[in-house]
């Protein structure tokens, strides 16, 4: 989720990019779909409130267009087929049809990767536990540009309520999925 230059950009190590792309790959090879979220404006930014400062700051560099700017970190792109949702908000549900993409493949457990912990992870688990979607979060294919928030929630997440979600590393995952 959101692992979109320039946010992607903003964690100083990106070794967690590559852990994503392991992700993916086993995920893709074990049948499990895919979906993939961004954050996209329309021309104009009408999604966000002209006084906030983020919108000046978008704007000014025509950042997150979902014409121009929307695109993947190459190591965590879309493949054919791939759903791409598109929000303009911090959590992956809200204006969106993640709810029905899921619920279309009888998807009932989500695994969450991207950037930001604190953001797009932390809005989406919320959102996706308050629907009584299971979630896992691989702690090291998530990232924030605040390395205590990211460890403090993954921490916080892993102990239980109200956000309770498996925490787990990538390669605990895969080697999950190999296991079965």
């Amino acid at each position: 989720m959101h692992v979109q230059p320039p946010i992607s950009d903003m964690v100083a190590d990106d070794s967690w990019i590559s852990r994503i792309a392991d992700a993916l790959a086993a995920a893709r090879g074990a049948s499990i779909p895919v979906i993939h979220v961004h954050i996209g404006f329309r021309e104009g930014y009408p999604e966000m409130a002209r006084t906030d400062a983020r919108r000046q700051q978008l704007e000014g560099a025509n950042l997150f267009l979902r014409e121009l700017t929307n695109a993947s970190h190459p190591k965590a792109a879309p493949l054919s087929g791939e759903p791409v949702v598109i929000t303009s908000r911090v959590g992956a549900f809200t204006g969106t049809d993640l709810e029905q993409l899921l619920s279309a493949r009888g998807i009932s457990h989500l695994v969450l990767t991207g950037v930001s912990t604190g953001g797009v992870v932390l809005g989406t688990l919320i959102a996706a536990l308050e629907r009584d979607l299971n979630v896992t979060v691989l702690a090291d294919a998530c990232a924030d540009a605040n390395p205590n928030t990211h460890r403090v929630l993954l921490a916080h997440f892993a102990e239980g309520a109200p956000w309770s979600a498996t925490v787990i590393t990538s390669s605990a995952w895969i080697n999950q999925l190999n296991a079965t």
